[in-house]
């Protein structure tokens, strides 16, 4: 009998790549039109496994996709699944965590150098006036000597570390996660939130989206910050306070931010943060190149097809559900029993 798995949204011209590793397993696409809850939830009924970008997949589509056994996870992150209702019915979550490690820690300095080299600036003034008609009374920093603060050692983080050492500036590095020994490993020294928000030039945010991080960055934090400093967000929207970051940046409480993400998914054209000329803004495009893309597309579609055929998938979210006696996936309970 044939599977079906619901993609729920794509940002790449084709799904030609997971097509392919699907059919090896005798699964068909089904592309859901709009990522409305309605619409997902009443594609999710028929379907045996879900893959998702950026729509949300909440509880009640989960309710309605009785037959599902794995909701697969385009990307990084898995806040927008309702991984907490999925384990409870005994679905599997997997994701693919580190598919653009090179591309969003390259992105991350490409801000980084674009605004302390003021290359926005300059390229508009040339092409708008005239060779020259910029002038320098801009704060333009040598990059050797200062410091850079990374908040989140994941593999983005530890990445990123690296390609700013490279330009001779040094590193803090904030995670409740991680030791003192493992930072000092890749050359950063580890201090507190706070220590690192004062001593940074740059600050750039590699942390999860959780409650415990939604809004980290807000008035108080941004007080801490030197004025010449500048914030980078190639992670998550909701890791700054928006209302404060605005205020921050309107009233030279910090010089300027570099961000990918913002909390609106697809922010208008007029949202004030967009609009700000001490702002760089790149739309969610940190993660692409068309490698990662491709990669991105086989290794989801991989993790799916690892579930329907009974292997255990690379990447597994939520582990707990493996103890289950409701888990979908059956054969992956025998698996985990035998490993363990």
């Amino acid at each position: 009998m044939t599977k079906k798995v619901l993609i729920t949204d794509y940002v790449w011209p084709s799904l030609e790549p997971e097509r392919a590793v699907l059919a090896g397993a005798g699964a068909e696409l089904v592309v859901a039109p709009d990522g409305s809850e309605e619409t997902l939830s009443s594609l999710a009924k028929d379907v045996d496994g879900i893959l998702t970008c950026f729509e949300q997949v909440t509880e009640r589509v989960l309710r309605a996709a009785e037959k599902c056994v794995v909701v697969g996870r385009y990307g990084v992150g898995v806040d927008n699944i309702a991984v907490e209702t999925a384990t409870e019915l005994g679905i599997v979550v997997t994701y693919v965590p580190d598919y653009c490690v090179d591309e969003v820690s390259d992105h991350v300095m490409a801000l980084l150098l674009s605004w302390n080299r003021r290359i926005v600036l300059f390229d508009n003034a040339t092409k708008r006036k005239a060779w020259g008609s910029e002038g320098l009374g801009m704060r333009i920093m040598r990059l050797r000597g200062k410091t850079l603060g990374v908040v989140g050692l994941g593999r983005i983080g530890r990445a990123v570390c690296s390609r700013a050492q490279a330009f001779g500036m040094d590193v803090l590095a904030s995670d409740p996660f991680v030791s003192t020994e493992d930072a000092d490993q890749i050359g950063a020294q580890l201090v507190d939130l706070p220590e690192l928000l004062a001593s940074s030039e740059f600050v750039t945010l590699h942390s999860p989206l959780v409650p415990e991080t939604n809004g980290m960055i807000g008035s108080a934090e941004l007080e801490q910050m030197k004025p010449e400093a500048f914030l980078v967000n190639a992670a998550r929207g909701p890791l700054i306070d928006e209302d404060a970051l605005y205020d921050a940046l309107t009233s030279g409480g910090i010089a300027g931010a570099g961000l990918d993400v913002l909390v609106d998914l697809a922010p208008p054209l007029d949202h004030r943060l967009v609009q700000l000329e001490n702002v760089i803004v790149t739309p969610h495009t940190a993660f692409f190149s068309q490698e990662a893309v491709l990669e991105l597309e086989e290794r989801a579609a991989g993790e799916v097809v690892s579930v329907f055929q009974g292997r255990m998938p690379d990447n597994l979210v939520n582990q707990t559900v493996l103890s289950q006696s409701n888990l979908r996936a059956k054969v992956l309970a025998s698996l985990a029993q035998r490993s363990g």
